[in-house]
């Protein structure tokens, strides 16, 4: 086997995951699987901004698991990559000298371990948004497979599109044949023989995290940033005190950056109101200007979404709570709208009832429910035909769906632009040829053996 590591640097945690694969089949499609994974404790590395070096520190203990893991032999010849997506896209917007910072002693750190060292990088959004895209249709055989007889063949079903929902960005891409109006949202793939366009935008401030930030801001306005304002989102029964550096300390809110000194405490309270909170949501999407045929929301260019779509990070773990922890089924937009509705409504005490291991993320599934809701009906527009096309997935298989496998399969040149030669499956080929001339002249042999039988019957009578 040989093994391959991706450190998943988000923006609001870093995961590790463990690829492998058999060394002398290493442009096979669907034969990449994971071997393991390792959640790094603490924060996203764009969080070190004052203490890089705690950036590298905090990756040591996942590290030393690959260690463990990829057995010793095989540790010079493994790569080892580092990918950091919204988290530090934004940290490098506010700050670039601190962002370099980050990722120098991430380097330095990743450069101690006796792995092949090959870098470590910020992606763009739409680098993260296809990648996510190459994965899933990897993982589910989309791109060719091996038929019965070892040759290589393209499946007939079409590629799936794929949506990223992270804690700073969410990412939308699927292939289609539509014209792409805007050419920054085109990419162009060749993958075993076969061309993809692919059309992708990555919303940068639309993830989990700054969604909620921004809420935040919307409400303080409201209210003018009085000592105590109301939060529609939030359930009855649950208020928290908040320091407003920590909701202005991100280049998604800083243009609502009140005057007040960010040292300044205030408390929100509560107030489960589903109308009001989904009112409130419905303002962070711009859905007036586009200068194209069709937008999405923020004058940004979208076809006519098409096919089946697989929706993995915070959807999938969405989804899974209304189906998991409220009983909601989730089969059509208005059971999603329903089922936020069901949210907002529950008190602080009938959550905790339902869920007391999800404490953390609790208070705010009333608004993240609605914020999906209307990103994937008014962004996006999914409507009643189109919406149970989505499959809400954490993994295909045994692997998890991400960035990180696309980005190692496209830097280790695992998917040829060309399609793979036969010669590779001949041998194979001749075997099963021989079994299946094996099977006939037995069964030729069989019947001939029946018929002469009948006939020596026939005669004797």
């Amino acid at each position: 086997l040989q093994y391959g590591i991706v450190l998943d640097a988000g923006s609001s945690h870093t995961a590790m995951f463990i690829y492998k694969w058999p060394a002398d089949k290493e442009n096979d499609t669907g034969v990449v699987s994971e071997h393991s994974m390792c959640d790094v404790e603490g924060p996203g590395i764009s969080s070190y901004s004052s203490n890089p070096l705690a950036a590298g520190t905090s990756l040591e203990h996942c590290l030393n698991q690959a260690l463990r893991d990829v057995p010793k032999e095989k540790h010079a010849g493994t790569p080892l990559y580092l990918g950091a997506t919204a988290g530090m896209r934004l940290l490098n917007i506010a700050d670039p000298q601190a962002s370099d910072a980050v990722l120098r002693a991430v380097a330095a750190t990743l450069k101690t371990y006796p792995f092949d060292f090959r870098g470590a990088k910020i992606l763009s959004g739409e680098e993260e948004g296809v990648f996510g895209w190459v994965t899933a249709n990897y993982l589910l055989e989309n791109f060719i497979k091996r038929g019965w007889l070892g040759e290589w063949i393209h499946p007939q079903k079409k590629t799936l599109g794929a949506m990223d929902f992270g804690g700073a960005s969410t990412q939308i891409t699927f292939e289609t044949r539509d014209t792409i109006e805007n050419p920054r949202n085109e990419v162009m793939l060749k993958l075993y023989g076969q061309a993809y366009k692919v059309y992708t935008h990555s919303f940068l401030c639309y993830g989990r995290d700054q969604v909620l930030k921004r809420l935040l801001s919307k409400f303080l306005q409201a209210e003018r940033y009085q000592e105590t304002v109301s939060h529609p989102c939030w359930p009855m029964g649950y208020n928290k005190s908040l320091l407003l550096s920590s909701i202005y300390d991100s280049p998604c809110t800083e243009k609502e950056r009140p005057s007040l000194a960010l040292n300044t405490t205030v408390t929100l309270v509560g107030t489960g109101n589903g109308n009001l909170c989904t009112l409130h949501v419905s303002k962070l999407f711009d859905f007036t200007n586009c200068s194209f045929s069709h937008c999405s929301f923020d004058g940004v260019f979208q076809p006519k979404i098409s096919g089946n779509f697989i929706a993995f990070s915070a959807f999938f773990y969405t989804v899974d709570f209304i189906q998991t922890v409220m009983g909601r089924p989730v089969h059509l937009p208005n059971n999603l709208k329903d089922a936020a509705e069901t949210i907002c409504a529950t008190s602080w005490s009938e959550l905790l009832l339902k869920a007391p291991k999800l404490e953390k993320r609790l208070p705010d599934y009333c608004a993240v429910s609605t914020f999906v809701y209307l990103l994937t009906t008014k962004g996006y527009s999914f409507n009643n035909h189109s919406f149970p096309n989505i499959a809400f997935q954490k993994k295909a298989g045994e692997t998890s769906i991400g960035w990180a496998l696309g980005y190692m399969l496209n830097l280790t040149n695992m998917i040829p632009a060309e399609k793979p030669s036969s010669h590779k499956s001949m041998l194979y080929n001749y075997w099963v040829l021989l079994i299946l001339l094996f099977v006939v002249t037995t069964l030729t042999s069989l019947v001939t053996a029946i018929c002469l039988l009948r006939h020596s019957k026939s005669s004797i009578i």
